[in-house]
């Protein structure tokens, strides 16, 4: 734990950052974004949000390879950390500009409680409190490259027989976040119109 501590105490709140927590969830403290994942990255707060369309279409997108974990690996839509202060409502939405460069609507919560933790094959570590969230798009994403490589629109059915015949093809959360969600995403794609 003397890395987490020595991250608290060089975070200013003008820096970008995540919200390290103790165990059972409660706020602890604040690391560099930049720096946090690592091979101990310590338990810190996120979220993941999935896209679909009006049509029922569900946006799969594909990290960038320069992305520090899983690059390159197909994925839900998008997904983040809240800064200290920050509604995770607000912080959809700026990540939905930053990375897909578009805006939403109809944000509603379907997991509130996932947690996950996984180990990509370099060993960095995800180590997340990530509330899983439903969205509509008000336009077609226009993808930063920096964040997004490649994109597509899939049917949830599509989506759901992926995972059960090659989960491996999708990142790890991913994978349980649509487990647990069991066919949500085809029946209330984003909340009511």
């Amino acid at each position: 734990m003397i890395g987490t501590a020595a991250a608290r105490a060089t975070v200013t709140t003008d820096e970008d950052h995540v919200i390290l927590l103790d165990p059972d969830g409660t706020p602890s403290g604040l690391a560099p974004r930049a720096s946090v994942h690592s091979t101990h990255t310590p338990l810190h707060l996120a979220f993941s949000c999935h896209l679909v369309r009006e049509d029922g279409a569900v946006l799969l997108t594909r990290r960038s390879l320069a992305k520090r974990t899983w690059p390159g690996v197909w994925t839900n839509a998008f997904c983040g950390h809240p800064r200290r202060g920050e509604s995770f409502e607000d912080a959809i939405s700026r990540h939905a500009r930053d990375e897909l460069g578009l805006e939403v609507r109809d944000i509603r919560s379907v997991l509130p409680d996932f947690r996950y933790r996984a180990v990509d094959a370099s060993g960095i570590v995800e180590n997340e409190k990530c509330p899983v969230f439903t969205a509509r798009p008000l336009t077609d994403p226009a993808p930063n490259p920096a964040e997004v490589m490649d994109l597509r629109w899939v049917a949830a059915d599509d989506l759901e027989a992926l995972v059960r015949l090659a989960p491996w093809t999708l990142s790890p959360w991913s994978v349980e976040q649509l487990e647990q969600l069991g066919g949500q995403l085809a029946h209330s794609p984003g909340g009511s119109s």
